[in-house]
């Protein structure tokens, strides 16, 4: 069992690695979804420390930006959660922006039928200001696979992309997966590699130079069930990801409420 998720994430990893979920949301989900009638609520925190210096094809730079999303999600079922997302930015000369919005309905496979690996379905759609992307309405469809073995953990999101409202509206599902894996060194400390790339069309993928490929070297600590913390530093892995997405510092704060 341990040999096939590695060799299918080492497959993942060396074919399609990493596009960094256009600097505002930038994780890799876990199959489960929040307990029933509990609310979490999340602040990610993304800083491009080197990106793009001028306005390309309508899309502000994002060199020293702060990309900035509230994330709030509510479990309504033992098995089903929506989530809510809020997007940001700053700039020093510009301040605060609100950028645009998300909706992210998911379904978790239940317990009782005793699959090998964790499974859910997310299913993500929003809108966003012309300004900050060349595609202002999008879909996304993310099926997510993972595997707790012992200290090791696996988890693969192979998701695809569809723009409906922009400049690539035209073109069919994009082939987006992220993968990663971490281990706990103690009971505190999780120490991850998070992969996330973008491929191109499921039809025909871009060719090795037009795709992007990001590694997050990244830490997790595990301070109890009601709260997440995560934080990693973001390279590009080839000179398209290196100009588009630069290098990032990432942060993700999180806490559960029970209403």
């Amino acid at each position: 069992m341990l040999g096939r998720f590695l060799l299918v994430g080492a497959s993942c990893a060396a074919t399609c690695l990493a596009a960094a979920q256009d600097n505002y949301e930038i994780q890799v989900y876990g199959s489960d979804t929040v307990k029933k009638g509990t609310t979490m609520v999340e602040l990610h925190s993304n800083y491009t420390l080197r990106g793009t210096t001028s306005t390309i094809n309508g899309v502000l730079p994002n060199d020293r930006v702060l990309h900035e999303t509230l994330e709030i999600t509510h479990g309504f079922t033992d098995t089903f959660e929506t989530g809510f997302y809020f997007f940001t930015a700053y700039r020093n000369d510009q301040g605060y922006n609100y950028v645009g919005s998300h909706i992210r309905p998911r379904w978790r496979a239940p317990e009782s039928w005793k699959w090998p690996v964790g499974a859910s379905l997310s299913i993500e759609f929003g809108m966003q200001k012309r300004q900050f992307a060349e595609d202002t309405t999008n879909l996304e469809i993310r099926p997510i696979i993972d595997k707790q073995l012992g200290r090791l953990y696996v988890a693969l999101n192979p998701a695809l992309e569809k723009s409906i409202v922009g400049s690539n509206a035209a073109a069919g599902f994009e082939f987006s997966p992220n993968v990663k894996v971490s281990y706990d060194v103690t009971k505190v400390i999780t120490l991850g590699l998070e992969y996330y790339g973008s491929v191109g069309p499921i039809s025909e993928w871009d060719t090795s130079p037009n795709q992007t490929h990001q590694l997050f070297p990244s830490v997790d600590l595990n301070l109890g069930e009601d709260w997440e913390f995560n934080f990693g530093v973001g390279y590009g892995l080839n000179r398209s990801s290196q100009e588009s997405q630069g290098t990032i510092i990432k942060m993700i704060i999180g806490r559960h409420f029970k209403f």
